[in-house]
Order: structure tokens, then sequence, then C-alpha cells
């Protein structure tokens, strides 16, 4: 072990430490400008160059003499620059006395282009007067190149975006049917909406001829977004026409087998269940008589020629998928002339407001009463303009099916 020092030498060696250190920050001053890790550069109010830092003249490859006395800054800069110099950046010293962190590009000796951050004062006298312009000058080569690499990765994902967005598109088109039929003696329309472009909705909607003038239709909403919803919506669109067209339409039979097939295909952890209205239509007189089943879906509201508004419930209706032995509740009512029948998805019934309001049931009925009298497409179109007016950004998808009877003096719907 060594001899144990004196109390009082620390000190002493950290006070010759100290004026050892400022000697040599004294005698290193020009060494620290001309070779700090960034350039520094000054030039007169015309722009001539007075000084420049070895640093600077390394990144260009200039001599000293090449630039002091010989070049104003503006030789520096490359075309684009030159006129960002005038102007931006001369415009923003004269007005503030400096311009910080301009994106530059310095041309070196040999026609290399050098990326720059530069950040210049005026100094002045004592008095306020402009003498010269000092400049800080920053190698920006390797932020230029992160910046493109953000920039292209950035491209990138904008094209995986857009090249998603069309294959959701794709695939969302083949969950809807392409057009509506043309029925005698009715006006159909329909609309729907997703929430999000580059995710497949779970709502949708049919209508299709089962024979002797016998019409179905359905509407309803599967569980989840994305693949797993696709796979559920197109499963229950065509077990809800299969059941209908080759076992039986009673619409209560309907669900019961679609029922069957969505716990047939049940996975652990993946729920698979949705809501539905499937109903029945049948010519009757002047009208056409509704009979409807429904599986946990919201109400149906049948829009009377003569004004008012009649919510069809099927009140008790369950989930369908969700249990072995679910029940299915019906409701039947008749279209007159004029009359309008809509089917919609709870993306409606639940749009909300900047302060969180929904629409809900009763709000959709009290403003349906103000559509009575319209034809079928143009109730649809007041919907939509209803939703876009409450919920600018629905949070939810979104379909709306509507059949309305042709009042007795228009023509029919070709």
């Amino acid at each position: 072990m060594g001899e144990p020092e004196e109390p009082g030498d620390d000190g002493d060696r950290r006070s010759d430490e100290r004026v050892v250190f400022s000697s040599l920050l004294e005698d290193s001053a020009e060494d620290l400008y001309d070779n700090a890790p960034c350039g520094y550069l000054s030039t007169l109010l015309d722009g001539e160059i007075a000084k420049v830092n070895n640093t600077l003249l390394g990144w260009l490859g200039y001599r000293r003499e090449d630039l002091v006395g010989a070049r104003r800054f503006t030789d520096l800069l490359t075309a684009g620059g030159k006129l960002y110099h005038e102007t931006h950046y001369a415009p923003m010293l004269r007005m503030h006395g400096e311009a910080r962190e301009l994106a530059l590009d310095l041309v070196a000796a040999d026609g290399r282009r050098l990326p720059a951050l530069v950040t210049a004062t005026v100094k002045t006298t004592e008095g306020g007067q402009p003498q010269l312009v000092r400049l800080t000058v920053f190698d920006a080569r390797e932020r230029r190149a992160y910046e493109r690499e953000l920039l292209e990765a950035k491209r990138k994902a904008e094209r995986e975006r857009e090249r998603l967005e069309r294959l959701t598109g794709t695939l969302q088109r083949t969950l809807l049917p392409d057009a509506l039929p043309a029925i005698d003696g009715l006006d159909v329309a329909a609309h729907y909406q997703a929430a999000s472009a580059d995710q497949v909705g779970g709502d949708f909607y049919d209508l299709f001829p089962l024979g002797c003038d016998r019409w179905g239709f359905f509407l309803g909403d599967v569980c989840g977004k994305g693949p797993e919803a696709a796979v559920l919506t197109s499963l229950t669109r065509y077990a809800l026409r299969a059941a209908a067209t080759v076992h039986d339409t009673d619409p209560v039979a309907v669900l019961t087998t679609l029922n069957a097939v969505l716990l047939q295909h049940r996975r652990p952890g993946a729920p698979r269940f949705c809501t539905v209205l499937f109903g029945l239509l049948e010519p009757d007189g002047d009208g056409f008589a509704v009979t409807l089943a429904g599986g946990g879906h919201p109400p149906a509201l049948l829009l009377r020629a003569t004004g008012g508004v009649e919510a069809l419930h099927t009140t008790g209706g369950q989930l369908v998928g969700a249990l072995a032995n679910a029940r299915f509740a019906t409701t039947s009512a008749r279209l007159e002339p004029g009359d309008v029948f809509v089917l919609y998805s709870d993306g409606l019934t639940e749009a909300r407001r900047a302060d969180g309001t929904m629409l809900e049931e009763e709000g959709l009925a009290e403003a349906a009463a103000g559509f009575t009298g319209l034809r079928a497409p143009a109730v649809v179109e007041s919907l939509v303009d209803l939703l876009e007016k409450w919920s600018g950004m629905p949070s939810d998808d979104t379909a709306v099916l509507a059949i309305g009877v042709v009042p007795a003096e228009a023509p029919c719907s070709t």
C-alpha cells in the first residue's frame, strides 16, 4: 500500500489541474475554431468570405486562399440554394439578425454536394450597426440519408395502404350484392358505408327471388371486423340464401338453419355470431305482405305514406350463432301503396355526435317521421344525410335497405 496522502494534497492537485486546463483552453482557442466538429464561416455584409475554419475546408475540399477574399457565400450554393438565399435567407438576416437551421446544399470543389444545416447571425457594433455575418455549418449527410429513408418508408407504407384498401374494397364488394333486383310494384334502394377503408366491415344485406312472386330479404351485422368478419359474413349470406331457397322459406326456420351452421363452424377463441333480420315479401292486392323474423337485431321501420312511423320489433329474438337452442321472434305487416319498409344496422342508431350523444332508435324513428311520403331511394338518401350530419366520422359500419310499394299514380320501378 502507498503512503497515505496529507490532508491538503488532494486539494492542491485539483488546483494544479485547473491551472493546466485553463492554460490549455487559452492555447487551443484558435485550434478549437479551426478543428471544431462543425464548420465555421464569417462573411462581410456583401457576402464575401472573410474567415473559414479547417473543418469546412476539409468537407468542401478547398484551400483557404480559394475562399477567403476570393468568393462569396452564395458561390458555395447550388442554383436552388442561391434562389432560397435571395428569397428567404437574406431577408431573414436583415429583419431578424439571424436565420436558424436552414437546409442547404453546399457545392464542394469537385462538384459534390454537401447537405448542410446552416445557422447565421449578424454581429453588430455596440451601437447596433451590422459588421459581419457568422455562420455555423453542420454536416447533414447522415441526417439527409435518414430523412430519405424515412420518406421512402412513408411512401412504401402509403403504397401498401393503397394496395390494402384496394384489396379490402374488392373483398367488401364480394360480400354485397352487385345490384338489387327490379321488382314490379316495388322501389328498392340500399346503402353501405364502411367505417374504415382498410378494414372489411361486418354488415350485410340482400334481396333475392324465391319463386311464385315471393322475395326473400335480410340485413344483419356479424361480430368483429377484418378477415374473420369477412369469412363470417360470406358464410352467413350464403347460408341464409341456401336455407330459404332450398330448405324452408319460413323466416324462423331460416334463422334456425343459420344458427346451426354458425355453431357448426365455430372455433375456440373465435366467436361466430351475428344479429339479423330475415323476411318474406308476397304480393297482397295493391300492396305486399311482410313476414319478418329477428335475431337480436334493431327493429325495422315502416314509414307510412299517410304519415307516421311504426317500429316492427321482434322482441325476444336472440343472437344467431351464440346459443344451441336460440329463439327467434316474428312480426308481420302489410305495405300499402307509398309505404316504405326500412332495415338498418346499428351503425346508424349508434352514431355519435362530438359530445358522445347517440342517435338511438327513438331518435331515428323521430327523424324518419320527416321522410314519410318519400320513395325508397329518397328515404335512403335522407338517412345517409342524417348520418353524416349527426356523425361526420362514423365509428361503425352502416347498412340500410329500403323497400317501398310504388304509389298507385306512379310508374313502376324498372
